[in-house]
């Protein structure tokens, strides 16, 4: 199975198709310098809609935000499929910032961050292992209990 296709099968699996990826201000979502890729903040959109809003710890379980941090790499890997044609085009993935949306006593940031390594794990194999930081915020944009900036590295 390609990672095209395995990136189509773990949209199935979470339940979310991403068909486009709107920014919402002056910026670009995706900067390539050379083989150096670099993605904005993406929070868990899906068309117009934030998906899972909300606090983790509060008004969201781990398991939610999880899979909140699940579509956001996926949108991440939506932008490097059209940005290199086919995500079969990445050479590595160095580093991942998760931010999570943490109620004051919630302290598994890392664990909320394993929902998008075990997804890019799973779609790029040994190309999706990366170094990465889980952070806890007060608010995210659009009350996004996740958001996700990535480094992605292309074959050269």
């Amino acid at each position: 199975m390609t990672r095209d296709e395995k990136y189509q099968a773990a949209q199935l699996r979470i339940g979310y198709q991403l068909n486009e990826f709107k920014i919402g201000g002056n910026y670009t979502p995706l900067v390539r310098d050379g083989n150096h890729l670099y993605i904005s903040g993406q929070i868990p959109r899906v068309g117009d809609a934030i998906v899972l809003p909300g606090k983790v710890g509060d008004s969201l379980t781990l398991a939610q935000a999880q899979v909140a941090a699940g579509i956001s790499a996926l949108r991440c890997l939506g932008l490097l499929q059209q940005a290199l044609g086919s995500l079969d085009q990445i050479k590595a993935i160095p580093r991942i910032t998760v931010y999570v949306r943490s109620a004051e006593d919630f302290d598994q940031q890392s664990e909320v961050a394993n929902g998008a390594s075990d997804l890019l794990h799973e779609i790029l194999g040994s190309a999706g292992v990366h170094t990465r930081t889980s952070i806890g915020v007060m608010q995210l944009p659009k009350s996004a209990a996740v958001e996700i900036d990535m480094i992605a590295l292309a074959h050269g």
